[in-house]
């Protein structure tokens, strides 16, 4: 089995699990439940923004751990007045050290667009998205079939969540639909998590004209966000960069102030 394998087959006993602990009841009676949502495409197109998604992410299957230290308070709310657009929080516990708590301590502390990143493979984790103060699910489509994307994508809209399509391989911009708000082109493998962003020039072009497209993980230059803007991308998912700093709010405002500059 490959790295992406050994997730899903880990979030299908886990996500069974969640259901008969946290039945779907139980999350429609949190306060983020009936809240209106941010919207992310919105805040990647405004003009005062960078289209910088700054990512909370503890450990990664590839590089282990990355930072055990940084409080989600601290870290992301110095994410959002460095000028970030908007946050992308790891809920994922096995393999990234997250937990939903996380998103909900940055949703508490933020006004902006919170992404939850997860492996959905399921509706009862669209519900808890919205229960926890998410604003916008990643959908993957290398882990979904088309009709699932379209599915999932109606459903999350249903409950006011806007939706991040995310691909790797030209052959799965074929699952884009009617309710996918953004699309990512995701510049690492996850069968084997090495990471090359010519993967988004490669696709950039086979994109459809006039949807939100951005441009995720690999990203640690501002040569790289200079070349994929003039490739046409809105927005930039930005982890390992900045959390494998002490200070990873800190990271991020230096970065972006040195793009303004």
């Amino acid at each position: 089995m490959n790295i992406l394998d050994k997730i899903i087959a880990h979030k299908l006993k886990e996500v069974e699990e969640r259901k008969s602990l946290y039945p779907i009841k139980l999350l429609e009676k949190s306060i983020y439940f009936n809240s209106s949502c941010v919207s992310l495409k919105k805040y990647l197109l405004r003009n005062d923004k960078l289209g910088i998604i700054a990512e909370f992410k503890r450990k990664s299957p590839s590089k282990g751990i990355i930072n055990n230290y940084a409080p989600v308070e601290r870290t992301s709310i110095g994410y959002m007045q460095a000028g970030a657009s908007a946050l992308s929080i790891l809920t994922d516990s096995e393999f990234f050290g997250g937990k939903s708590e996380d998103l909900t301590t940055a949703r508490k502390f933020n006004y902006c667009p919170i992404l939850r990143k997860d492996f959905i493979i399921d509706e009862y984790q669209i519900i808890e998205a919205k229960s926890i103060g998410a604003d916008a699910i990643l959908l993957l489509a290398n882990v979904l079939n088309a009709k699932q994307v379209k599915q999932f994508s109606k459903f999350a809209h249903s409950l006011g969540l806007e939706v991040l399509l995310e691909v790797r391989e030209k052959e799965e911009l074929k699952s884009i639909c009617d309710n996918v708000d953004v699309l990512g082109v995701n510049n690492r493998n996850l069968k084997d998590f090495t990471v090359s962003v010519k993967q988004s020039f490669t696709l950039a072009n086979f994109i459809p004209k006039g949807l939100v497209k951005i441009s995720e993980s690999g990203i640690g230059s501002i040569k790289a966000i200079r070349d994929l803007k003039k490739a046409g991308f809105n927005g930039f998912l930005i982890g390992e960069t900045f959390m494998a700093h002490s200070r990873p709010e800190l990271a991020c405002a230096e970065f972006i102030k040195n793009i303004k500059a």
